[in-house]
């Protein structure tokens, strides 16, 4: 059977509620079944979770079902990546050591089957949006994280969670098609393509499913988001599409 590399964002695990997010994570189970049997490589490409911290010894509790279901497919020789978000920056190695997914920082380039990929969770690139890109900075300095791991987990959850919930929202009043022209995404995919060339561009964090075209040769493909879409990407060695996952929780 041939195998697929398929891409995944924005799942937002944690939000908005305890019940919904229990419903999405059985959905995301139920779709990591679904696509098992044809999959080689699995990008997570960021905000897997709405927060996540990793203190020396504690993690945030719960997601049981989606760790177990990664821990199966990399055991089975599937190749996972997780790429850090900004909601999910704070990933440091539990995942690893435990269930043995790749870390991704910031971009990845890779090549598949001739075809170049330039892949990012989205935040911080592209024109605009100084002050996230500023807090982005602070966020992911090693002092600040440090300082932040001092605070006992029960009084850190509750802030970053309040902070995270917060940011979600105002996120959400932003999800409207600017235009090809006018996609701050897009504006950097065309960017890059003046220096090198990638056949596809691959970002969630946009929570908005896109599919741009370049130029004749290169597509900017945004996967969307879990709350609303279902969307994910699918590359077959030939051609990447977008999709949608309708398949019910049985």
């Amino acid at each position: 059977m041939a195998k697929n590399i398929y891409f995944a964002s924005d799942f937002h695990l944690g939000a908005p509620t305890y019940n919904e997010s229990r419903l999405r994570e059985a959905r995301i189970v139920n779709w990591l079944n679904f696509i098992t049997p044809t999959c080689s490589e699995l990008f997570l490409m960021g905000d897997v979770f709405d927060f996540w911290f990793e203190y020396g010894k504690v993690i945030p509790k719960g997601f049981v079902r989606l760790q177990g279901k990664l821990a199966e497919m990399a055991d089975a020789g599937i190749k996972i990546y997780f790429f850090k978000g900004n909601h999910d920056m704070w990933v440091d190695d539990y995942f690893t050591k435990e269930i043995g997914l790749e870390i991704i920082s910031d971009e990845l380039v890779i090549e598949r089957n001739g075809k170049r990929f330039f892949l990012h969770h989205g935040d911080g690139l592209g024109p605009g949006d100084s002050k996230y890109k500023f807090l982005r900075k602070v966020f992911r300095n090693k002092f600040c994280q440090w300082l932040f791991s001092v605070l006992p987990p029960r009084v850190g959850m509750f802030v970053a969670n309040g902070w995270s919930n917060k940011s979600r929202k105002i996120g959400s009043k932003k999800i409207v098609f600017l235009g090809d022209e006018n996609e701050w995404l897009a504006i950097f995919a065309k960017e890059q393509l003046q220096r090198e060339h990638y056949d596809y561009f691959i970002f969630g964090h946009r929570h908005l499913p896109l599919d741009i075209k370049l130029n004749d040769k290169s597509r900017y493909v945004n996967i969307g988001e879990w709350l609303n879409y279902q969307s994910y990407g699918v590359f077959d060695g030939q051609e990447l599409r977008l999709e949608y996952f309708e398949k019910s929780i049985s």
